[in-house]
């Protein structure tokens, strides 16, 4: 039985926020003010799709939004940790479920060559229309009360460990990589086998800290990253188990 490993992208596999990175490409490296207040709170999908087409309306072209996009840091280690699993794909399948979009993951793991690190992505889709503008679309419609109604990252996994059951494919155990609000919900399905891995000072870490103090136990262990190095350690450590 191999081990999952699911990943968020921004602030995990990348050390910043592809989303706030884009905004380099935008006329003084700013967007306007009605456009940044535009935002209405669970609703970035849609603020995204504004922020594409005032990059388009700009004169931004499709090349000069991949040199930026591919121009993003690696988190600390993540390299060495995507090398390690690259080798090791007979114990782990990898997805990444993440609330940016297909084209900027797809150009930075196309750049790095890791595309065959990953079994599936999961994310908001998004494709360059006829008048090369980016467009952007919600990744699903779900039910969840506390997700940004584009993305439920535990309706995600659900459905994916469902689908995979249905092949024959049962895990020894979930490890969930990631950093943000957004990846609460997913870390709370986690099991008594899994492990939850926040990125340490991050939002998900300072939440799981603060339900602790609360007594909301977790089912799953928890285990703080700041280097992709010390997630490779652990998971070594698992799969002697």
């Amino acid at each position: 039985m191999k081990v999952l490993l699911v990943f968020d992208f921004d602030n995990t596999i990348i050390d910043d926020n592809s989303d706030t990175w884009i905004v380099q490409c935008a006329p003084n490296k700013e967007l306007p003010m009605e456009l940044q207040d535009s935002y209405q709170k669970g609703f970035w999908t849609e603020f995204m799709g504004r922020v594409f087409k005032y990059l388009g309306d700009e004169g931004v072209k499709e090349d000069e939004m991949r040199r930026a996009v591919t121009s993003m840091p690696f988190t600390s280690g993540m390299i060495e940790l995507l090398n390690f699993l690259r080798m090791n794909k007979d114990k782990f399948d990898c997805i990444i479920i993440s609330d940016s979009n297909s084209v900027f993951i797809d150009w930075v793991l196309e750049a790095a060559d890791f595309h065959d690190v990953f079994d599936n992505v999961f994310t908001n889709p998004a494709a360059f229309d006829n008048n090369g503008l980016l467009t952007v679309k919600n990744c699903h419609a779900h039910s969840c009360n506390s997700c940004p109604k584009n993305l439920c990252k535990s309706a995600v996994l659900l459905d994916f460990v469902d689908k995979q059951l249905q092949k024959g494919v049962r895990y020894a155990r979930i490890v969930y990589i990631g950093d943000g609000g957004n990846d609460v919900c997913p870390v709370t399905f986690l099991r008594k086998n899994d492990v939850a891995m926040p990125r340490k000072g991050y939002t998900l870490h300072r939440t799981l800290a603060k339900m602790s103090q609360n007594f909301e136990p977790m089912e799953s262990s928890v285990v703080v990253w700041s280097s992709g190095v010390e997630i490779i350690s652990h998971l070594r450590f698992l799969i002697k188990e």
